[in-house]
This record gives C-alpha cells, structure tokens and sequence, in this order.
C-alpha cells in the first residue's frame, strides 16, 4: 500500500473553516505491508527506530497514548471503523515512510489513512474517496488537533500531474493540469513543526478564533439588517458579501487577535480561487504573486511563520523564483517555491548555498531540499 503526503500550494488555515484549498500529492509516500490477523489485534512496527512497535485491540472505546504519541496515529481510524462499521480483524504490518516528519508535509495524515485503508481491505468496507477522506479527517481529531479535511482529501484522491481545489461540506475535488514548465521546490527548514505535541495548543487557539470571529461578524450582520438570516458557514458568508466589506465590519468589532485571523481567513480563500485561475491559465507569476501575498498574511495576521521560515522563503525569491510561501501548519517545518523549469537550478543552487551549507546541513540536503512531482493518490496493491 502506497499512501502520499502532501504539499498545500496556497489555502492554508481555512479547510477547517469549510473553505476550499489548494494542494497536491507528492511522490513521497507512507507505505505499509501487511497481513490480515484473525483476531481484533492491529500490530505495526515502523522501520523508523525512532518510533517504537504500536500494538492494541480495535475496538470503539479505544483509549488515546499520551500526547505526541505516534501510536495515536495508527488508533485513530481503528476507533473510527470501530464505531462506524464495527470492524472486527487487525493486521500484522510493517511502516516506512520517506516523507519528512513534522515538516508540514502531512506524514501524520498519511498514516491515518494508510492504517485506515488497510482496515478496510482486511474488514471489506467500502466506500468512495471522498467519503472515506471525510471518514479519515473525522479520524484524526482523535488526537488531540481540531484540523480539516484537506490532507485526507488530497492523499486518496490525487490524479498525476495535477494539482486539485477540494472543496467541502462535502469533500469534492476539481483536478487542475499543472503546467510542464511549472516546478515546485519544497525546503524543509528542519524546525520540527508538531502540531499534535507542543504546538497542538497554538493550532487549535487559532481554530477557536476564527470560530468566535465568525459567531460575532454573522450575528452582527443580521441585527444590522445588512443579511437576511444568521449565515451558518465561512463558504456563506463569503459568498454573500464582498470581502472589504467583511473586513470593514470586522475592523469594528472584533478584537485585534480575532480581526487578524478573520482577515487571514477571508482574504486566503480569495486568494485560493484567484490562483486556481492564474494555473488554469498558465500564468506562473500571477500564481506567484498569491503565494508571496499568503506567506505575508500568514506571517503578519495568522503568525505562524517563523524567523528561518522568512529567510527560506527570502533565500528562494532572490534566487529566483517567482513565489515563495511556508506550508503546512507553520510553526516550522517547511516552505514551498514555484520557479520556471528553466530557473530550478538556480533556487536549488541559493538554497543549498544560502541556507543548508551556511547552517553545516550539507549532508541533509537530499532528504530535506527536492523538486515535488504531482502525483496520483493511494493505491492498494493485493500480493
């Protein structure tokens, strides 16, 4: 079995507010070999030493590891399938994984749905992908982080060369071609990003804002009389009134931490659908000019960014290419580049220099600085 992870291309933050994001699947993957058990034991050994052996019973009263815990991971769709299908047969498996953990590549959710999907093999459950991303996405919030669906969405449904808009409520995916001479570089700043250890708190902080921000700009706007009933979504509210004037009104009533993450919030989802057109229509820079705007939003409003992410991103622009932006969670972890294919070289050479040589990380260069490949989403392949 063949799971990807993910690189968001813009769109970050705002798939648990409901709202559409821009990802893709990249060529670096969890994999999982396994054997159906006849019993309710799942027993999985990583080839990571770092992560030791996990072993439990399924079952729908599944308690949680402590937090950080990779094992939470490989729980959290047993006690979903538990409780959904009651599922009855674990697996014996072996883990490897060439993604890089906590880098904002989406090793986590990789492994939700590698775990899950075996499950469903050895359990015969079926259900299409968009469903069983939603499934997974629901999963996940077993661990701790209030997250969305995106990560799910794109690792099962990915198509090769393509970059996808996944929309929400409920999951839908619109393929889009990336163009040949397009090339997306990620760089792992090697800021360890966890989000389900000790940035669990930050992250879920964010989420709750933007879940007040959006109860006091919806409730506000009804009793001006300016809509005329409570919108009951970000999609709503955004589809309903134009974003100046959503950031007016929020300017006015909310506090300065909740205007900054709802002005995060509505200016990214406009700029998501801004740079599905500018790929749609080959247009690399204006699809540049979206990341660069998002990187500064995230910096500035969100403030996930950090001091070497800036850098990365600053150290890719010189070098070349046309947009630069952290992506993932943020806290860390790592920063995506869009260059012409003919400029790769040289944002891969400034990288290299201006930042992996620099730090004495030459030697890590090969796991932590490549080219992202579309690619298509999870398979399972019978022996």
């Amino acid at each position: 079995m063949r799971v990807p992870g993910r690189v968001n291309l813009i769109g970050e933050h705002i798939d648990y507010n409901g709202l559409p994001v821009f990802p893709m699947a990249l060529q670096r993957a969890v994999r999982i070999v396994f054997r159906p058990r006849n019993d309710r034991m799942v027993v999985l050994h990583s080839s990571d030493e770092r992560f030791p052996p996990v072993e439990f019973e399924i079952g729908p009263k599944i308690e949680r590891w402590s937090q950080g815990s990779w094992g939470n991971y490989v729980k959290a769709p047993a006690k979903e399938l538990a409780c959904r299908f009651e599922i009855q047969r674990g697996f014996d498996g072996v883990l490897q994984s060439d993604i890089p953990v906590a880098a904002g590549l989406s090793s986590s959710s990789a492994i939700v749905n590698a775990v899950g999907l075996a499950l469903a093999h050895v359990n015969d459950v079926l259900a299409e992908p968009g469903e069983f991303a939603g499934l997974m996405a629901e999963a996940e919030l077993f661990v701790g982080t209030r997250g969305g669906g995106m990560d799910q969405a794109i690792s099962l449904g990915a198509k090769d060369q393509s970059a996808a808009k996944i929309s929400f409520n409920p999951i839908r995916i619109q393929h889009v071609t990336v163009p040949d001479d397009w090339c997306f570089i990620i760089a792992d700043s090697g800021e360890v990003a966890e989000k389900s250890g000790s940035l669990q708190f930050e992250y879920n902080l964010r989420r709750a804002k933007c879940e007040e921000a959006f109860r006091v700009i919806s409730t506000n706007l009804l009793k001006q009389g300016i809509t005329e009933g409570l919108h009951e979504s970000y999609p709503e509210l955004c589809a309903s009134l134009d974003t100046e004037i959503l950031l007016y009104f929020a300017e006015k009533l909310l506090p300065e931490t909740e205007h900054r993450c709802f002005r995060h919030v509505v200016t990214e989802a406009g700029r998501v659908e801004a740079a599905v057109e500018r790929m749609l229509a080959a247009d690399i820079r204006g699809f540049g000019d979206y990341m660069n705007a998002s990187h500064d939003s995230l910096k500035t409003d969100y403030q996930v960014s950090t001091e070497v992410l800036d850098e990365l991103v600053q150290v890719a622009r010189d070098g070349g290419a046309v947009g630069a932006r952290l992506t993932g969670a943020g806290f860390g972890g790592c920063v995506v580049a869009l260059a012409e294919r003919r400029r790769t070289r040289d944002v891969l050479g400034a990288l290299r220099a201006e930042y992996y040589e620099r730090r004495g990380r030459k030697n890590q260069m090969d796991e932590h600085l490549f080219i992202a490949v579309p690619s298509r989403g999870a398979s399972v392949q019978v022996i």
